[in-house]
């Protein structure tokens, strides 16, 4: 942890074509090397695969709800007491479960080969939204560590 002053949150913009935090983080975490417009591609082609699969709910609203599905509630910390090192169960803050929730679905969408990034990232929001896919298990696994470690919960601070 740095020593220094805390570091500066500055303000997401939104995007231009839905007008939405959310779909313009996704294009960041999406984004490598710095190229934009690609990473704006690959999410807007993914938007709208989803969206012509589920015509009824707004493209936004089901990718807003698949990163909802996807937040951890619940996660382990490594806490070294005594020359002992727990896994202690912690809250996980709201800023940190977006940014997690989203760092898997597009680390599993990459995972995914010989298929376009914006297919297999349609693919893992559709999982994330249907409550199942690789996304859903690494959120439930997560919470078993942290269920099951609960037994050091009074080691944090």
């Amino acid at each position: 942890m740095s020593r220094r002053r805390r570091a500066v949150k500055r303000p997401i913009i939104e995007d231009p074509k839905f007008h939405s935090n959310l779909v313009s983080k996704l294009v960041n975490m999406v984004m490598t090397s710095g190229k934009k417009s690609v990473a704006q591609k690959i999410v807007y082609g993914a938007i709208e695969i989803v969206s012509a699969k589920h015509a009824a709910v707004g493209p936004v609203d089901i990718v807003t709800r698949a990163v909802e599905n996807l937040k951890p509630r619940l996660e382990v910390k490594s806490r070294r007491v005594g020359g002992a090192t727990y896994q202690v169960p912690l809250e996980v803050a709201s800023d940190r479960q977006l940014s997690l929730a989203m760092r898997w679905l597009v680390s599993f969408a990459k995972k995914k080969k010989g298929m376009p990034m914006k297919e297999a990232l349609a693919g893992e929001i559709l999982d994330a939204y249907k409550g199942q896919g690789s996304g859903i298990r690494r959120r439930d696994d997560t919470h078993k560590m942290a269920q099951s470690n609960k037994a050091f919960a009074h080691f944090r601070w």
